[in-house]
């Protein structure tokens, strides 16, 4: 399974991602969640953990790596994703669902939307149709929130919930909605290789 974390710009998705990652860890007999960040805006899969140690070096960091799509970039992306073929991968991509995104997410196969407003979902789920990914869950990122809504199964076979206040540098693994989701993927990882 290689899952598109997807959503607008500032829902949350970089702090997802290592959330997601830490939670699949916390698995009992889970597959390593292998992570790829798809988007030039300076937050690597480091940028999370250097956050929580040091963030003035985190912030230095990402302003020296912060840089546009190139072609490079997308191509050597979009290779890593379609290489990958570990059980779990998670590909965190930026908040635009543009032409560059299209071709990195070409080989992925599910996707996670992220969104603080949830009326940006239809521009992501079009995304996804686009490139052919199957929708697991829609996450409803609720900054100013103090409670998570665990993801329930819709009648679409869809998981919706939500999560709050992510936040960078704080640590939400233990979150109910990030546990419930690292659950939900492992699971269907289990599935696919049953068939």
């Amino acid at each position: 399974m290689k899952v598109v974390l997807c959503g607008p710009p500032r829902s949350g998705k970089s702090c997802l991602r290592q959330g997601l990652k830490d939670a699949v860890r916390g698995i009992p007999g889970a597959p390593y969640p292998y992570c790829i960040t798809a988007c030039p805006d300076g937050e690597g899969a480091w940028f999370q953990e250097t956050v929580n140690a040091d963030p003035a070096l985190a912030a230095a960091c990402k302003e020296a790596y912060k840089a546009k799509f190139t072609p490079e970039f997308v191509d050597r992306v979009a290779h890593s994703v379609a290489a990958c073929s570990l059980p779990l991968t998670i590909v965190d991509i930026g908040g635009i669902p543009s032409a560059e995104n299209v071709r990195i997410c070409a080989h992925a196969t599910h996707a996670v939307l992220l969104a603080g407003d949830l009326t940006r979902l239809p521009e992501w789920h079009e995304f996804c149709r686009k490139v052919g990914l199957v929708v697991v869950a829609e996450i409803h990122s609720d900054y100013h929130g103090t409670t998570d809504t665990v993801p329930a199964l819709g009648a679409d076979g869809v998981y919706r919930g939500s999560v709050h206040h992510l936040e960078r540098g704080e640590p939400v693994s233990e979150r109910p909605t990030v546990r419930a989701l690292a659950e939900i993927l492992v699971r269907m990882v289990a599935d696919e290789g049953k068939k």
